[in-house]
Parts: C-alpha cells; structure tokens; sequence
C-alpha cells in the first residue's frame, strides 16, 4: 500500500526500506520490536532515520521512541495516526469479528486515559500529521465524533509535541496514495513544515 509513496520519495533521492510487520497478529509492543530490528538491519551506517507511516505505523514510532528510542531520527511524517485512540475500537472493540480483522494491535487502540496509547504521551521528534476528512464507510462515521476519514478523527490524529497538522481530502485506506499526501509529506521530510513561504 505504501509503494506509491516510496517509489516518489526514491525519485526525490532518499534511500527507502518499505518495511512490513504482522499487524494482524501481535500487540503493539512485540511489533515495535520487530519493527527496530528491520531498522536496525538496513540503516546500520545512515547517520538520519526519517519515517513515514499510515495508521497503526505511527503508533509502533511512537512506541519504538518511548520505550527504546533511536538516536538518530529525524523527522517523522504519520498519515491518519489514531494518536488520540479510536472510537472505533471503544464502541466495537468487544465483538469477535472486531478482533479478527483487527487483531490485538487493534484492541489496544482505545481512548480510555489508562490504556496503551494515553501512555506514550505527547512525542519529542519533529513530527507532521497528515489526516483526510472524507470517509467511505457511513457505519464507521456515525460511531466517530467531528470529521472522520472512516477511521480516525480529524482531532484524535493530533498529538502533543507535533510540529505542523494538515487536514486533506482523503480516506483512511488510500491517503498513502493521494498526491496531496505524497507532496505534504516531501515538503515535510525536507523543511519540517507542510507550507513553505514559497507557496
């Protein structure tokens, strides 16, 4: 699903490792785990990490920099983090099929101030949020409050600590291949802000 994104950040000359993990499978901390030992296995001799990620991916960086944190990141990019949790998983978290297709991962992406995500508290890298306001699944945005892609709230992408936010016109399962996402995200990568004084 990331192809899109990488195939134009190697045009744009960065060296990309289009890392996968099964997030079906496994909580949040064992995928961190195997997340650092990818990062540690392609990045060995890079002086700079930066990341890009869509949904749960900004969860596991904000896992990995909490709990065993690389020096050498620079900036970070998340499409459609549930950074503030997901009602979503408040509200359906206990039905099986939930599970099945979430997997554990998923159940522990709650908004309840005592779970897993209130606990990684605000984040210490140079951060830009990119998240859509268009859903395609009507039933998923009436569960979720506000402007929704389908999954995440406009207001539970924010963190604390993040440099800059931008709301596009996108939805969750496809904001990796919006050209507006791609553009916002090189822009990122390379100032550390979405708008330039250029625009």
């Amino acid at each position: 699903s990331m192809e899109q994104m990488a195939d134009t950040l190697t045009a744009e000359g960065y060296t990309v490792h289009n890392l996968d993990y099964p997030s079906r499978h496994q909580e949040i901390d064992p995928l961190a785990a195997n997340v650092r030992q990818q990062i540690e296995a392609v990045t060995e001799d890079d002086d700079t990490i930066h990341f890009v990620t869509h949904s749960l991916g900004g969860i596991i960086v904000r896992t990995l920099q909490k709990e065993n944190p690389l020096e050498n990141i620079g900036r970070v990019v998340m499409l459609s983090p549930p950074n503030q949790g997901s009602e979503l998983v408040d509200t359906l978290g206990d039905y099986s099929a939930f599970g099945w297709i979430n997997g554990p991962a998923g159940d522990q992406l709650g908004t309840d101030t005592n779970g897993f995500i209130a606990q990684l508290g605000p984040v210490e890298f140079e951060l830009g949020v990119i998240t859509g306001d268009w859903s395609i699944n009507g039933i998923n945005s009436i569960i979720i409050p506000g402007d929704d892609d389908g999954k995440v709230s406009t207001e539970s992408a924010k963190v604390e600590g993040m440099a800059d936010y931008k709301v596009i016109h996108s939805t969750h399962p496809y904001i990796m291949k919006n050209d507006d996402a791609i553009d916002l995200t090189i822009r990122f990568l390379k100032a550390g802000v979405f708008d330039t004084e250029s625009d």
